[in-house]
C-alpha cells in the first residue's frame, strides 16, 4: 500500500535493526485519513471471505481494526490485555508474549461476542514474531470460529512470524513488508528484491 509506505518513509524512525517507531501516525497518535484508507484496503482484500467479525488486540490494533470493520459492515472485537470488573465470566483466553515490551499477557474475549460459525478477520498493527496473531487464533479456535485471514499493517518480514503463520495455511495480507531496518534506514521487501536483481 503506497500511501502507508510513503508515511513510513516520511515519519517512521528505525531506532535499531529490530525497532521501527511509528507512533506519530499508528500506535500512539493516529492519522485518521490513513486509518480510513487502511480499513478500505483490508476490506477490499478480504471482501470475498464472508467476514462476520473483525478481531484485534488492544490497543494499537483498534484503529485499523475498527476501520476495516466499518468498511466490511461487521462488528469489531478487541481482546483485552488487562482484567475488567465488568468482564469476569464466559471468557476465552490465550497467553501472548510481547518481545517489544518483554512481558506476557493473558488476553481475553467474551463468549458473548465471538461464537461458533463466526468467520473472523484478525487485524493487527505489527507482525514480528506472530505471538499476538497466534493468541487471537487460539481464541477463535476455542470459540469454534474460523479465521478467514490476518490483516497486518506493518510486517517485519525479517522476523519469522509471517512465515510461521503462512506455514499453517493462514492467509496473511500485510500492507507494508519491511525487509531490513538500520538506524536511520528502512528497506521494504519490494525494494530489496529490485536491488537484488538489477
Amino acid at each position: 500500500m503506497q500511501l502507508l509506505k510513503d508515511k513510513i518513509k516520511a515519519e517512521g524512525l528505525a531506532l535499531s535493526d529490530q525497532i521501527l517507531k511509528v507512533d506519530s501516525f499508528l500506535n500512539h497518535q493516529m492519522d485518521p485519513v490513513l486509518m480510513k484508507e487502511i480499513g478500505k484496503e483490508f476490506a477490499e482484500r478480504f471482501n470475498e471471505e464472508g467476514i462476520t467479525k473483525v478481531l484485534t488486540i488492544e490497543s494499537s490494533g483498534i484503529g485499523p481494526g475498527l476501520m476495516a470493520a466499518l468498511e466490511l459492515n461487521v462488528p469489531m472485537i478487541f481482546a483485552r490485555k488487562k482484567k475488567s470488573l465488568t468482564l469476569s465470566e464466559g471468557l476465552l483466553t490465550a497467553t501472548v508474549y510481547s518481545y517489544t515490551k518483554k512481558e506476557t499477557n493473558t488476553i481475553t474475549v467474551s463468549t458473548n461476542y465471538i461464537e461458533s460459525g463466526d468467520r473472523v478477520l484478525i487485524i493487527d498493527d505489527f507482525l514480528a514474531n506472530g505471538q499476538a496473531a497466534l493468541g487471537l487464533m487460539e481464541i477463535c479456535e476455542k470459540a469454534g470460529a474460523s479465521v478467514q485471514g490476518i490483516g497486518i499493517v506493518i510486517e517485519k518480514a525479517f522476523q519469522d512470524g509471517g512465515a510461521q503463520l503462512r506455514k499453517q495455511g493462514v492467509r496473511v495480507e500485510s500492507l507494508a513488508r519491511i525487509q531490513a531496518l538500520q538506524q536511520g534506514s528502512i528497506t521494504f521487501v519490494e525494494e530489496s528484491l529490485v536491488t537484488a536483481y538489477e
